[in-house]
């Protein structure tokens, strides 16, 4: 957890300070340089920014390449002013593909599926498809799915409601975030909600019920853990539809 915390703070460091010494760096070829070159090469930037870091991060790095990109680029120079109406454009566009770019780096690293994880990670997921497989029972999947959940998150305990949908609880949504109504909720800053979390369950596009999850305090579970979550309730969700499917005892 310290170490996503640590690579977003150097991440929106370098979204203030980057933009600055690219822009310094790409000075002294002002001349011989078109415009639209150095906006490309600014995106390049603000891309690298948020990448590596959250939207935050990438949003300011596309803010601050816009202003530097003025200030150092455009006519008059060192004012924040511009006289050309292409500059504007020019500027305009750097903006809006900066952040329209930061907000899809950023998001593929939040939907990125787990590329490098603990073997611990693999067992659970290997250990709960063997029994989806095998169980006689649906439920018994389900049962064994809450028991991972409880250690996963760090929870008080969890609980299978069959088919509900009532209330508005916070979610634990499909790319791994929580939100709360339509408001993200920042997991590693503020840990996982102290109200019952609900963790959907689907099989073969067919809605079955959800997870209730009550956190314990401070419980701050890391994206990796929370994408695991997520797909040891399809898992779940999977085994409930096969049990559906499976043919009757003559």
């Amino acid at each position: 957890m310290t170490r996503y915390l640590t690579r977003d703070r150097a991440a929106i460091l370098a979204a203030l300070v980057a933009p600055l010494a690219a822009a310094a760096v790409l000075l002294p070829f002002r001349a011989s340089w078109p415009n639209t070159n150095v906006a490309l090469l600014l995106v390049v930037l603000v891309v690298g920014v948020a990448a590596t870091g959250n939207r935050v991060a990438g949003a300011l790095a596309a803010l601050w390449a816009a202003i530097w990109f003025d200030f150092f680029f455009t006519l008059p120079y060192y004012r924040f002013t511009i006289r050309s109406s292409a500059d504007v454009t020019t500027a305009v566009l750097l903006l809006l593909t900066g952040l329209a770019v930061s907000q899809l780096a950023a998001r593929s690293r939040r939907l990125k599926v787990i590329a490098i994880t603990d073997a611990g990670y693999l067992a659970q997921l290997h250990e709960t498809a063997a029994l989806a497989k095998s169980a006689t029972f649906p439920d018994a999947v389900v049962d064994h799915v809450k028991e991972q959940l409880t250690g996963l998150l760090d929870l008080e305990g969890a609980r299978f409601e069959y088919g509900s949908l009532l209330g508005h609880p916070p979610r634990l949504e499909p790319d791994g975030t929580v939100t709360i109504g339509h408001s993200p909720w920042d997991v590693e800053q503020w840990g996982l909600p102290r109200e019952e979390i609900e963790l959907r369950t689907f099989g073969n596009g067919q809605y079955y019920g959800r997870f209730m999850l009550k956190a314990k305090p401070d419980s701050k579970p890391s994206l990796q853990a929370r994408l695991v979550a997520i797909t040891l309730a399809d898992q779940a969700g999977r085994a409930l539809a096969a049990g559906e499917t499976a043919p009757s005892a003559p």
